[in-house]
């Protein structure tokens, strides 16, 4: 090793000339060992959060850099991403976070390209990166910004509760990136206020939103739910129904302000009253009678539709599932593959209502179907396969069978469902008949102009009974 040292007077005049000498001429052999630059993209590289991107980088003029040294590295010179030397890959000065995810592409390698491949792209990717590449002594680098974006899920949209003398509905969503931008809409694609939002990362680092709205009877009730992602000029959108009978229909002045007017007038028009009510009010006793009677006899005593495990009660009200099949004769209109009932009755047109309280410790679901749903094999549980309905799973999980399923976050789950359905608007809707909270509704247009009639599902212990 050498190791400069004084030296004599002598020695020291005599090696002057030639110190002099040197540095003037090395900033000169620098100079002319510099043959090449190092080039990346002038704008930023955008990547998608889960696909493979690449950073471009070459040297110019075109050489091959078979036997150069390529580091890329992010802000600190050892914070390594890859690393390319004497030929080969090196991987023990790579951070843990690129194992496995990066590659230098070699395929140009001889003509001067040094581009990086990113496997995977995650958002902590995002960020600055240096191409550094070293000939001997003599190196360049380029510095690219590497912007990472994500489309996040579907909106979400749930029908939360009262509030405000309107329907709080929560729009959810999660897997954006960077933070999204969320905006509710009406039929018309005006613009709505939001009641309150919510943003929060994830622990993929991605971006989850929550948002919320109150909804007011008989305005925007067709409503929907915009999420949009700014760097990538994308969206995905939502549309939900709000139905007239979610809305809380009592007032409490209303109904002081009829009390005093029915004590003053009352007795005026009594018997004019009595008299054109008459005829109306039987025609109404007629129909309730006919409804109650539907209700009781939703379920027939001897159903043909029902599945061998389902045991029906004598009154035909109630339905429970037994481990046990009975020996019952093959029936074409019976079902064979999951525990399902029809109801005795199916409908065509006018509104029908009627309520199912449930128990037991398994699993169940409550809706309408199709009078000519399969009953053999291949049955799906949506509005494609001739079913409209809401279920209880698992650990009180509750969700609408709509394709995909859609959760229903409600606090609790009812003991007692009232199902309306609507044949001249082609709807149904579920009610928790115990705080007459809505639960879910399939938008109008969802049934079929054709015979539809209630649907049962008891499984695992469960029990249905039908209540007037």
């Amino acid at each position: 090793m050498k190791v400069l040292s004084f030296c004599p007077s002598s020695t020291l005049s005599a090696s002057l000339p030639n110190l002099i000498i040197f540095f003037i001429t090395y900033p000169i052999h620098k100079l002319e060992s510099a043959q090449f630059s190092v080039t990346g993209p002038g704008h930023p590289v955008t990547a998608v959060v889960g696909e493979a991107t690449v950073l471009p980088c070459h040297l110019s003029p075109r050489m091959s850099a078979v036997n150069m040294e390529v580091r890329w590295f992010r802000s600190q010179f050892s914070a390594v991403a890859h690393l390319y030397r004497d030929g080969q890959d090196q991987y023990r000065e790579q951070m843990p976070d690129y194992h496995g995810r990066t590659e230098l592409l070699k395929d140009g390698i001889t003509d001067g390209n040094v581009s990086l491949q990113i496997l995977n792209i995650r958002s902590s990717d995002e960020g600055q990166y240096h191409c550094f590449v070293k000939d001997d002594v003599f190196y360049e680098e380029a510095i690219l910004e590497l912007k990472v974006a994500a489309l996040g899920s579907n909106p979400l949209i749930s029908v939360e509760s009262h509030q405000d003398g309107g329907i709080r509905v929560v729009c959810q969503s999660a897997g954006w990136y960077p933070e999204p931008k969320v905006l509710w809409r009406d039929l018309s694609g005006q613009e709505l206020p939001s009641l309150s939002e919510a943003k929060s990362l994830g622990d993929s680092g991605l971006f989850e939103t929550e948002n919320s709205i109150i909804i007011k009877e008989c305005s925007n009730q067709n409503l929907s739910c915009w999420i949009r992602n700014t760097f990538l000029n994308q969206e995905k959108e939502s549309t939900v129904y709000i139905a007239d009978f979610f809305f809380p229909r009592v007032n409490p002045w209303m109904v002081a302000l009829s009390v005093i007017l029915l004590v003053l007038f009352g007795f005026i028009g009594l018997t004019v009253y009595l008299f054109k009510i008459k005829g109306k009010h039987l025609r109404e006793i007629r129909k309730h009678d006919t409804e109650i009677n539907w209700r009781r006899n939703i379920i027939c005593p001897v159903n043909m539709t029902a599945h061998p495990e389902l045991i029906l009660s004598e009154d035909g009200k109630s339905v429970t599932w037994e481990d046990t099949e009975q020996r019952l004769p093959n029936n074409p209109e019976r079902f064979d593959t999951e525990p399902w009932v029809l109801g005795c009755e199916g409908f065509t047109s006018g509104r029908h209502c009627w309520e199912v309280a449930v128990g037991g410790g398994g699993y169940w679901a409550v809706g309408v179907a199709r009078e000519s749903v399969r009953r053999k094999e291949g049955i799906s549980l949506s509005p494609e396969g001739g079913i409209w309905a809401v279920e209880q799973g698992w650990r009180d999980q509750f969700w609408a069978l709509t394709s995909p399923v859609t959760p229903l976050p409600l606090s609790r789950v009812p003991s007692r469902i009232r199902v309306c359905l609507d044949c001249d608007r082609g709807q149904v809707t579920f009610i928790d008949a115990g705080d007459e909270a809505p639960i879910f509704t399939f938008p109008p247009g969802s049934i079929p102009e054709e015979r539809i009639r209630p649907w049962l599902r008891v499984r695992w212990g469960s029990w249905l009974q039908l209540r007037p």
